[in-house]
């Protein structure tokens, strides 16, 4: 491979990983922006009742996730793999 490929391959990399943990990140700074504003309203300062909700809607968001990054891993392993037996 040159250079060129290997940066191309880094990037589509790159591109998927941010791709895949989007959806994930999105959901847990959402519920963590919402129980923070709860907190600010509520004046509740204990600081482990954020992690429960949000440890819940992150394991939610993943299991509806999971068919998405699992589809968009296997494009990029084809890619790779296509890549490697082209030479």
């Amino acid at each position: 491979m040159t250079g060129p490929e290997v940066l191309d391959v880094a990037r589509e990399a790159i591109y998927t990983l941010i791709i895949i943990s989007a959806p994930v990140m999105l959901v847990g700074l959402a519920v963590g922006v919402a129980i923070s504003l709860l907190q600010a309203l509520t004046q509740i300062q204990e600081m482990t009742i954020a992690f429960v909700p949000k440890i819940l809607a992150i394991f939610v968001s993943l299991l509806v996730a999971l068919p998405f990054m699992a589809e968009k891993l296997h494009a990029q392993m084809l890619s790779i793999a296509a890549r490697i037996i082209s030479g």
